[in-house]
This record gives C-alpha cells, sequence and structure tokens, in this order.
C-alpha cells in the first residue's frame, strides 16, 4: 500500500513491485524495476527515503529516518535481505544487506560492500567499498576483490527478474 504523508507521496519508477501488504509511506522514491516484498514497511514521514534502480527490499524488512537529519538513501542494485532494519543511512551501489542487519544511524556502507547476516553496524561508521563486514557490532573480516562485484549484480538482476513474474500476475490471492 502506498500512503500519502502530509501533502507528499511516494513515487515509483517504471516496472517497480511493491507487495500488497508492504507498506510505502511519504517521502519515499523507489527507481526504476526495484522491488519491496511482503511486510515491508519504507516510512519516509519525517524524511526523506531514495531507492535506486533494480534495487530489493526483502521480506519484513524496515526502512526509517530521522527527523531533522539527511534521510536514508539506497544506491541502484542494491539487495537487502529479509528482516534487516535500515535507519538513516547510506548504502552504495552493489552493496549485499545479509538477513536480519542493523544498520543505524549515519552508517555508510561502500560500493560493492557485504554486510554478513545479523551483523549490526554502528552509528556513524565507514563500511569501505568492496568490505565483507560481520558481528556485533560489524568488524572488517576481509577486502573482496572488485571481480566479486559481478556476483552482487547477478543477484540483483535475479530479483528484478522475479519482481517482473510478480508484476504479470504469476502470484495471485487463492482461497
Amino acid at each position: 500500500m502506498l500512503y500519502a504523508y502530509g501533502d507528499v507521496s511516494p513515487r515509483l519508477g517504471r516496472d517497480v513491485y511493491v507487495a500488497p501488504n508492504a507498506s510505502v509511506i511519504g517521502d519515499v522514491e523507489v527507481g526504476d524495476e526495484s522491488s519491496v516484498w511482503f511486510g515491508c514497511v519504507l516510512r519516509g514521514d519525517v524524511g526523506m527515503i531514495r531507492i535506486g534502480a533494480r534495487s530489493n527490499i526483502q521480506d519484513l524488512s524496515m526502512v526509517h529516518v530521522t527527523d531533522g537529519a539527511a534521510g536514508t538513501f539506497v544506491g541502484s542494485d542494491v539487495v537487502i535481505g529479509h528482516r534487516a532494519l535500515i535507519h538513516e543511512c547510506r548504502i552504495e551501489d552493489y552493496a549485499l544487506i545479509g538477513m536480519g542487519c542493523v544498520l543505524l544511524d549515519g552508517a555508510v556502507i561502500g560500493r560493492g560492500a557485504i554486510v554478513a547476516a545479523g551483523a549490526v553496524v554502528r552509528e556513524n561508521q565507514q563500511v569501505p567499498a568492496f568490505a565483507l563486514v560481520a558481528g556485533v557490532p560489524a568488524q572488517v573480516r576481509k577486502i573482496l576483490p572488485e571481480e566479486s562485484l559481478e556476483a552482487r549484480r547477478a543477484h540483483a538482476a535475479e530479483y528484478v527478474d522475479l519482481a517482473q513474474r510478480y508484476l504479470r500476475g504469476d502470484c495471485a490471492a487463492s482461497r
């Protein structure tokens, strides 16, 4: 469901899939061919949320902002795993955010970085490009080769294809 907040309504690009029980509220822009899956909440009520092209926010994830701060920015070709909490941070292109991660205010996830499942990225923590971080709090475990970017690009493309099938009606409510 798309909800206006005040006089601001969500804006969706071309071929965006939003699951019927996801909530997208207020000052939210979702880029072309991106997807917001079942049970997600993107709440742009006290600030802005921007999602790039071909990114996916998987089931039960929540994206929010802090009143008076810059907003939450998710780049293009980003994969955000199930049940992630994304709050007032920046995620650069081709990053992968694992299932159950928590990204706190001011965190920056560099281009092509991977945040392992269950990790907690602290306030204002900077995750370098191509870093693999894990743990609570998240710590750099290794730097990935630039060639590893292709695997994340392919993962994002799989979700673009899946979303297109949903848009065509391959998923329909049944009794």
